[in-house]
Protein backbone atom coordinates (compact mmCIF):
# COMPACT_ATOMS: atom_id res chain seq x y z
CA UNK A 1 0.00 0.00 0.00
CA UNK A 2 1.38 3.40 -0.99
CA UNK A 3 0.60 6.48 1.10
CA UNK A 4 1.34 10.16 0.57
CA UNK A 5 2.02 12.06 3.79
CA UNK A 6 1.69 15.84 3.46
CA UNK A 7 3.11 17.65 6.50
CA UNK A 8 5.35 20.70 6.76
CA UNK A 9 6.44 20.22 10.39
CA UNK A 10 9.57 18.02 10.19
CA UNK A 11 9.13 16.23 13.50
CA UNK A 12 5.48 15.36 12.90
CA UNK A 13 6.27 14.27 9.35
CA UNK A 14 9.08 12.02 10.57
CA UNK A 15 6.89 10.45 13.27
CA UNK A 16 4.01 9.74 10.89
CA UNK A 17 6.38 8.34 8.29
CA UNK A 18 8.16 6.11 10.81
CA UNK A 19 4.88 4.71 12.10
CA UNK A 20 3.57 3.93 8.63
CA UNK A 21 6.83 2.41 7.45
CA UNK A 22 6.98 0.26 10.62
CA UNK A 23 3.58 -1.08 9.55
CA UNK A 24 5.11 -1.93 6.11
CA UNK A 25 3.51 0.87 4.10
CA UNK A 26 5.40 2.60 1.29
CA UNK A 27 5.47 6.31 2.13
CA UNK A 28 6.07 9.36 -0.05
CA UNK A 29 6.37 12.81 1.52
CA UNK A 30 5.36 16.32 0.52
CA UNK A 31 6.20 19.39 2.62
CA UNK A 32 3.96 21.99 0.96
CA UNK A 33 0.68 22.23 -0.88
CA UNK A 34 2.18 22.64 -4.33
CA UNK A 35 4.21 19.44 -3.96
CA UNK A 36 1.17 17.63 -2.55
CA UNK A 37 -0.99 18.72 -5.48
CA UNK A 38 1.65 17.64 -8.01
CA UNK A 39 2.24 14.24 -6.40
CA UNK A 40 -1.45 13.62 -5.79
CA UNK A 41 -2.26 14.40 -9.40
CA UNK A 42 0.59 12.49 -11.04
CA UNK A 43 1.11 9.47 -8.78
CA UNK A 44 -1.21 6.65 -7.74
CA UNK A 45 -1.73 6.49 -3.96
CA UNK A 46 -3.92 4.21 -1.86
CA UNK A 47 -4.35 6.95 0.76
CA UNK A 48 -3.25 10.49 1.60
CA UNK A 49 -2.54 11.87 5.06
CA UNK A 50 -3.03 15.63 4.70
CA UNK A 51 -2.25 18.53 7.01
CA UNK A 52 -4.39 21.63 6.43
CA UNK A 53 -1.85 24.28 7.48
CA UNK A 54 0.65 24.06 4.64
CA UNK A 55 2.88 26.62 2.95
CA UNK A 56 2.26 27.70 -0.67
CA UNK A 57 -1.17 26.05 -0.96
CA UNK A 58 -3.27 25.07 2.05
CA UNK A 59 -4.39 21.48 2.52
CA UNK A 60 -8.07 22.20 1.96
CA UNK A 61 -7.27 23.73 -1.43
CA UNK A 62 -5.15 20.68 -2.28
CA UNK A 63 -8.06 18.40 -1.41
CA UNK A 64 -10.54 20.46 -3.45
CA UNK A 65 -8.21 20.40 -6.46
CA UNK A 66 -7.75 16.64 -6.19
CA UNK A 67 -11.48 16.06 -5.99
CA UNK A 68 -12.07 18.53 -8.84
CA UNK A 69 -9.65 16.51 -10.97
CA UNK A 70 -11.66 13.36 -10.27
CA UNK A 71 -9.11 11.87 -7.87
CA UNK A 72 -11.01 9.88 -5.24
CA UNK A 73 -8.10 8.63 -3.14
CA UNK A 74 -9.16 8.38 0.53
CA UNK A 75 -7.80 11.32 2.57
CA UNK A 76 -7.18 11.49 6.30
CA UNK A 77 -6.96 15.10 7.45
CA UNK A 78 -4.57 15.90 10.30
CA UNK A 79 -4.80 19.37 11.79
CA UNK A 80 -4.51 21.31 15.00
CA UNK A 81 -7.28 23.65 13.88
CA UNK A 82 -10.37 23.54 16.03
CA UNK A 83 -12.89 25.69 14.19
CA UNK A 84 -16.08 23.81 13.36
CA UNK A 85 -16.41 25.52 9.98
CA UNK A 86 -13.02 24.22 8.87
CA UNK A 87 -13.98 20.72 10.00
CA UNK A 88 -17.23 20.84 8.02
CA UNK A 89 -15.48 22.25 4.98
CA UNK A 90 -12.90 19.43 5.15
CA UNK A 91 -15.63 16.79 5.38
CA UNK A 92 -17.52 18.35 2.49
CA UNK A 93 -14.38 18.41 0.33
Amino acid sequence: MRILVVEDEPRIAADVRAGLEAANYAVDMARDGDAAWFKGETEDYDAIVLDLGLPRLDGLSVLKRLRGAGITTPVLILTARDGWREKVEGIDA
